[in-house]
């Protein structure tokens, strides 16, 4: 990809902006805006019953409680799996004897660059969860297939519990 004109317009807590012009095609160089994000790890508890653990968490940007997987971003240089188990613990006080990868997730790359590491935990034991003090998290344990009928009908709007629950259906019997 051929850039120039590349400057930082916004430096924030958690993502940057920066603006460059591109060159696409024949058709020339246009200007884009790319919201720059450490990225981050999220996790699909699956219980031993078959349930799986959702967060009900309040996400201001939309305004509401959402019902998701346990995610959180990576700090710099962090390995994505050390976060995912972190996020896991801190969220639900749930510790995995094993992480499956489901992949990657680009959950918008129009204008984000953020990558989200998927995971599936299998093999739980139960602690007390630790959020932060800017979160307000509630737990709750859902049957897998509810919680795929959820995302199929719009009680799970977010994209990376419906990506992880698209990719773990392979994994689960």
């Amino acid at each position: 990809m051929e850039t120039k004109n590349r400057s930082l317009l916004f430096t924030g807590l958690v993502v940057d902006v920066e603006q460059m012009d591109v060159l696409i095609g024949k058709q020339g160089w246009y200007t884009y805006q790319i919201v720059r994000h450490p990225g981050g790890a999220a996790v699909l508890a699956l219980h031993d019953d078959g349930c799986i653990t959702l967060i009900r968490q309040l996400r201001p940007a939309v305004g509401d409680f959402l019902m998701e997987i346990p995610a959180g971003r990576l700090s710099k240089g962090e390995d994505p799996q050390l976060c995912a188990e972190r996020e896991l613990l801190e969220e639900t006080g749930l510790k995995a004897e094993k992480l499956i990868s489901l992949g990657l997730l680009h959950p918008s790359p129009g204008v984000f660059d953020e990558k989200i590491h998927l995971y599936l935990a299998t093999g739980l034991t139960q602690g007390d969860a630790e959020p932060e003090d800017y979160e307000e998290i509630s737990c709750e344990k859902v049957p897998f297939a509810e919680a795929v009928a959820m995302a199929a009908d719009g009680r799970i709007t977010d994209g990376k519990t419906i990506a992880a629950l698209l990719r773990a259906q392979r994994h689960i019997a």
